[in-house]
C-alpha cells in the first residue's frame, strides 16, 4: 500500500495531495496523515518541491473543512446523524468537544482521529458564524498540514516510527499545541496591555 501511495504522489504530485486532503477531511476514508508524511519524505528526497506540496496540502484541507461547514449549516446535525449513521459517535464527541473547549476544538480536533472529520460539520450545525469558524479552523488546517509534512521531512527514512508515535499521541500533541498557543496569546496580551499603559502615561 505504501509503495502505491508513493508512486501515486510522485506521479500526480500536489494535485493529488489537494484532492486527498479535501475529500479526506470531508469524510472520505483516506489516510491523511500517511499521505502528508510520505509527501514530506519525498520533499526531503528531492522528488517533490516543498512550497507547492505544502500549499496543496493546506488548501485542500481548508476547502474540505469549508465544505463540511456548509454541509452542517445547510442540513443541521439532526439530519446529518440520519445521513451519516456510522459517524454518529464522532458527531457526539465533537459536540462534547465544543462544550469543553469551545471553538478551539476546530483548531486542534485535526489531531484526534474521527473527530477531525466532523468538527466543521458540527460547527456549521450549531451554528458557529463563518467568520468565527475560519478564525479557528483555517489556522488549525495550516498547523496540521505543516506538522505532518514536516514530520516526514525531518524523520526521513524513519518516518514510519515517527508517524506511529504521532498517531498514538495525537491527543497529547493537540493538548501541547493548545497550551503553547494559549501561553503565546497570554504573553502577547500582557505585552499589548503594558504598551497601552505606557502610552497612557505619556
Amino acid at each position: 500500500m505504501e509503495q502505491r501511495i508513493i508512486d501515486a504522489i510522485v506521479h500526480y504530485g500536489p494535485p493529488l495531495l489537494f484532492a486527498a486532503q479535501m475529500f479526506g477531511i470531508f469524510g472520505v476514508p483516506i489516510p491523511d496523515e500517511l499521505l502528508l508524511t510520505i509527501a514530506g519524505v519525498l520533499v526531503r528526497r528531492g522528488q517533490l518541491s516543498m512550497m507547492p506540496t505544502t500549499i496543496a496540502a493546506i488548501s485542500g484541507c481548508i476547502v474540505g473543512v469549508t465544505l463540511s461547514y456548509v454541509l452542517g449549516r445547510t442540513f443541521g446535525v439532526g439530519m446529518l446523524r440520519r445521513l451519516f449513521r456510522r459517524h454518529e459517535e464522532a458527531l457526539l464527541r465533537a459536540q462534547r468537544g465544543f462544550e469543553r473547549l469551545g471553538c478551539w476544538i476546530l483548531a486542534f480536533g485535526y489531531y484526534i482521529p474521527g473527530v477531525r472529520h466532523v468538527t466543521a460539520i458540527t460547527a456549521g450545525s450549531m451554528p458557529v458564524s463563518f467568520r468565527r469558524f475560519t478564525a479557528y479552523a483555517y489556522p488549525g488546517a495550516v498547523l496540521w498540514s505543516v506538522s505532518f509534512v514536516g514530520l516526514g521531512y525531518f524523520a526521513g527514512d524513519r518516518w514510519r516510527d515517527a508517524l506511529e508515535s504521532a498517531r498514538t499521541h495525537g491527543r497529547v500533541i493537540a493538548a501541547a499545541l493548545a497550551l503553547a498557543l494559549g501561553y503565546a496569546a497570554w504573553v502577547h496580551s500582557r505585552r499589548l496591555a503594558m504598551n497601552l499603559r505606557a502610552r497612557g502615561r505619556r
